[in-house]
């Protein structure tokens, strides 16, 4: 028997400045620090306001998430990349089915403004590069750093799910 687990799916897409296609990533599972536990708590038995909106951000510090992370020390502590066009880029899922959604039809999207080493991704309630407030939900490190140059793009496709997930 398979163990039920909850989280966030996450893939990449690495395009060049001309559009080419230069890698693309298998689905990896991310953490849920223990914020984003006790907020999905929350909100099931004590009926927290869940927030409007979700955001994808990037960092390029050298960090493994631990779990202990939270929206107020985490665009520190992991170094949020911000030489991207734009805020935290939105993510917008679509229909929730077997236990999963995902924003496949809408990928979240990182024009950068300069050369950057992108180490991972994250999930947060705030859309403001570099925002200290609102909830931590997901936090991934990449199986290999992004190395992007300025005028490039990454694509993140995130998937929330509560299936089983084999690794």
């Amino acid at each position: 028997m398979n163990p039920q687990k909850a989280g966030v799916l996450y893939r990449t897409l690495s395009w060049s400045p001309d559009g080419r296609l230069l890698a693309e990533d298998p689905p990896t599972l991310n953490r849920v620090p223990m914020e984003g536990l006790n907020f999905m708590l929350r909100v099931m038995f004590k009926q927290e306001t869940v927030p409007p909106d979700w955001y994808i951000g990037l960092y390029e510090g050298d960090y493994t998430p631990d779990g202990s992370e939270t929206a107020a020390t985490f665009p520190t502590v992991a170094t949020e990349c911000t030489a991207y066009t734009g805020a935290r880029q939105p993510f917008v899922d679509g229909a929730v089915a077997g236990g999963a959604t995902s924003n496949a039809a809408s990928l979240a999207e990182f024009q950068f403004t300069a050369d950057k080493t992108v180490m991972g991704a994250f999930m947060t309630s705030a859309a403001a590069k570099g925002s200290t407030s609102g909830v931590l939900l997901s936090v991934v490190r990449f199986p290999s750093p992004k190395v992007q140059v300025n005028g490039s793009k990454l694509q993140i496709f995130a998937g929330p799910t509560a299936t089983p997930v084999i690794a």
